[in-house]
């Protein structure tokens, strides 16, 4: 009889027991945490819980103290951040990282080609970049800046050309922290539509964001932080309806 093998588990982005502190503060305290390939994984707790301390450690920003971080079953803790990019990994960030003296198409091909700062400083040339730079300026509806520094755009347009230079890289998990942070309500749905239509192609999101309507209407899995550890996680229904969760928001 012949038995037929169920496949492998698909594996995404893990961690097991990672802990960060600083001084006497546990910033990331023993947080174990499977995000859901092929899905949008949103990250949410109170001010202070370690969402970005958690994102730092995961991308390479900073090393954790101890602990394990995980991509496709690949061991990535404490890795430089542009070998965790490479693995496929991308992310933004809560406060835009952009070249604010360069053009909008200049900061798409910066670090596209990592032959030596020079010429990253410079920007890529390549003609296949560049038309791939215009495509997804395009996408993300900012084509029409190409040509203006980055620092005369709005700060939505920032963040959605932050968005773009991430999508440069081709990266299968995209952490985006606090994308909806000081942007108007259209540039709000405008980067919701593109965080779905990219799940819908087979990109995996994990997401740090406080603006709750946009958590809940957009995610498939929510993780809540709470003094540098998950306390629950589950649909967006679910938490909202979690006991801990109130508990560490509404203190009831």
């Amino acid at each position: 009889m012949t038995t037929t093998q169920a496949p492998p588990a698909v594996r995404s982005l893990e961690t097991v027991e990672l802990r960060k502190s600083f001084g006497g503060v546990h910033a990331v305290d023993g947080a174990t945490v499977t995000f859901r390939p092929g899905k949008i994984n949103a990250l949410i707790g109170p001010n202070g819980s370690g969402k970005t301390t958690f994102f730092n450690c995961v991308t390479g920003m900073i090393k954790p103290d101890s602990g394990e971080v995980t991509y496709q079953g690949a061991d990535i803790t404490g890795k430089a951040p542009h070998r965790i990019a490479a693995a496929g990994v991308g992310r933004s960030f809560q406060l835009c990282r952009i070249f604010p003296r360069m053009t909008v198409l200049e900061n798409m091909l910066v670090g596209v080609r990592p032959e030596g700062l020079l010429h990253r400083l410079r920007g890529s040339r390549n003609a296949d970049d560049i038309a791939k730079a215009r495509e997804l300026l395009r996408r993300v509806g900012i084509d029409h800046l190409e040509s203006s520094e980055a620092r005369d755009i709005s700060y939505g347009q920032q963040k959605l050309l932050e968005l773009a230079g991430v999508l440069m890289t081709d990266p299968e998990t995209i952490m985006l922290d606090e994308p909806a942070g000081g942007v108007n309500p259209a540039l709000i749905g405008r980067i919701g539509t593109l965080v779905r239509e990219l799940n819908a192609e087979g990109r995996t999101f994990v997401i740090v964001e406080h603006n709750m309507d946009m958590v809940m209407s957009l995610s498939d899995h929510v993780v809540v932080f709470d003094r540098g550890r998950p306390i629950a996680e589950g649909t967006p229904a679910e938490v909202q309806g979690d006991p801990r969760v109130l508990e560490a928001y509404l203190g009831i």
